[in-house]
């Protein structure tokens, strides 16, 4: 059905602020935007309205997403959630709380899904909802005034960090999507909140969190034992260092009672590219086993009771948890783990490639300075083997002693320059040693990409290229003939899952050093016994190879 609305947010204030009508209060910032602005006399239009809205329909909520598109809410994380989510998500509280919760606090209520839900199936409960946009505080206001339920219902209009929820006697469920924002987007003395919030409660956190994070860390500010908690977020929280804090809060005072995530190729929210999970837990919960679950789409999740359980003490100790959801192969008998024959090490980072990576400025440098390199994954892409290091580029890496250069005056030129380009003041530049060494690894001699949606390329550098921090470098940690390094090469090409990485939205997977280092390979004696046959391809950079072990089956 067409929206009655005309695509405005004039328009959309216009019409709220009739649904709500002239008796309700308005907070300070919700007056300020409906300043000047009439309400929607159209009766026609207002009759449509209340009749979708009283059907269970969120046309006031859909006009707001399309008249403030997805790049416009991005500054404040608002991402608007599908009503299967939020029918799982209270199919799940209610089983948990065993009794109607005394309260439900949406803390980023937007147009208030999750609270016209939860109205219905907790008839006695109290509705708070917190927003920090006044447009969609409207919005929220006038689909609860429609249905009814703005006497059990507070609008409080601001930052659910700094905004005061008063404590009861009874219990609280906190229900919702918190805002997803990077922490690009966080202010400096917010991400200093989260940080000095989370030493309260004896765990160090990293400011590079994401906004839900924090969202997660007030909520525990706010209730008490025994409150209920179930939000859906984005999953990367469950592998990434920024999300150690949150996972050991979960696995201890949050109290985590459920996992439920979603397959990255889901994309559970319309309006976002971003993975999802669902998390339930209950403040102070007991030491009992956590229900976890991978779910293959939106339509799967049915009432969340699906499953299995897994010791509390098992997500403790683990460093991330997509394996506990999806546990990796074990190591067959007699074979070995890629860590235990080389280490793997991510490029280095430059700290601004378009200053290191060299083009013209770099042109008099002396040829000693300059590195070809791996600054592309479609470099590693191309072929099995890197032979001809003349189609990489080059990366100026100079020596941290400039006394050690015989010749200065093309090399204080080139610094001169990187200084006008602010080379010297990135953060990465600040914290080396000498600003102006990049301070390459050596060339590894298997070299692999990272990221992509496929499984990894593993490829024998043969041209002795360098690698910034688009890939990953493995490094024997004894040394191994050429004819045992493309045999560990070519098993890591044909055996390498995607699915051995940590999958984001859309596919998109992600093998960190570590993950790596547990694949499971044959021992060096059955890698030294392969068979090898190599043959010339088109591409200038590759040869191919092929190995067959005994007793493999590719």
């Amino acid at each position: 059905m067409g929206s009655p609305l005309r695509e405005t947010e004039p328009a959309l204030i216009a019409a709220c602020r009739a649904l709500i009508g002239r008796e309700t209060a308005l907070s300070p910032a919700e007056t300020a935007v409906t300043t000047g602005i009439a309400p929607e006399p159209d009766r026609a239009i207002l009759a449509t309205l209340r009749r979708e809205i009283g059907s269970g329909g969120d046309p006031l909520g859909a006009a707001f997403a399309r008249i403030r598109a997805a790049k416009a809410r991005r500054a404040l994380g608002a991402t608007y959630t599908p009503r299967e989510i939020v029918t799982a998500m209270l199919a799940w509280s209610a089983r948990r709380s065993g009794a109607i919760p005394d309260r439900i606090v949406d803390p980023g209520a937007g147009s208030g899904r999750f609270l016209l839900a939860a109205a219905a199936r907790f008839p006695e409960a109290a509705l708070v909802g917190i927003e920090i946009d006044p447009v969609a505080a409207l919005v929220l206001r006038a689909n609860l005034s429609t249905r009814g339920l703005m006497r059990r219902a507070t609008v409080l209009v601001g930052d659910y960090r700094a905004t005061p929820v008063p404590s009861i006697a009874g219990r609280t469920l906190f229900i919702g999507n918190p805002p997803y924002l990077r922490h690009h987007g966080i202010a400096p003395e917010w991400k200093d909140w989260y940080a000095a919030t989370a030493r309260r409660f004896g765990v160090q956190a990293s400011r590079l969190a994401g906004l839900h994070l924090h969202f997660f860390l007030r909520t525990l500010e706010l209730a008490k034992a025994g409150d209920l908690g179930c939000f859906v977020t984005a999953a990367e929280w469950l592998d990434v260092n920024y999300g150690s804090a949150l996972r050991q809060l979960l696995a201890t005072r949050l109290g985590v009672t459920a996992l439920h995530r979603l397959d990255p190729k889901a994309l559970p929210f319309a309006d976002a590219v971003t993975t999802g999970v669902i998390t339930g837990f209950e403040i102070g919960a007991a030491p009992e086993p956590v229900r976890i679950d991978h779910v293959s789409s939106v339509a799967a999740l049915a009432d969340l009771s699906g499953g299995a359980d897994v010791p509390r003490a098992t997500l403790a100790a683990a460093p991330r948890w997509t394996l506990i959801a999806r546990p990796a192969k074990a190591v067959p008998p007699g074979w070995v783990e890629l860590g235990e024959i080389c280490r793997v090490h991510r490029g280095q980072v430059t700290g601004g490639n378009a200053v290191w990576i060299a083009g013209p400025h770099g042109a008099d440098l002396p040829p000693q300075f300059l590195f070809p390199a791996i600054t592309k994954a479609r470099e590693l892409l191309a072929g099995e083997v890197l032979r001809d290091p003349k189609h990489l580029r080059r990366v100026i890496d100079l020596p941290r002693d400039l006394d050690e250069v015989p010749v200065r005056d093309a090399v204080d030129r080139f610094l001169a320059w990187a200084r006008a380009q602010g080379a010297d003041r990135s953060y990465i530049a600040r914290h080396r040693k000498a600003w102006w060494s990049v301070d390459l690894k050596a060339p590894a001699p298997i070299l692999c990409t990272y990221m992509a949606r496929r499984p990894p390329a593993f490829v024998r550098n043969l041209c002795g290229a360098r690698h910034i921090n688009i890939a990953h470098g493995l490094y024997p940690r004894a040394p191994l003939d050429d004819a045992v390094l493309d045999a560990l090469a070519a098993f890591l090409r044909e055996n390498v899952a995607q699915t051995a990485g940590r999958t984001y939205a859309g596919g998109l997977t992600k093998f960190e050093p570590k993950e790596l280092e547990r694949i499971a390979v044959p021992r060096l004696e059955e890698l030294a016994a392969g068979c090898v046959e190599s043959r010339i391809t088109s591409s200038p950079l590759s040869v191919q190879i092929r190995v067959r072990l005994p007793g493999t089956l590719f």
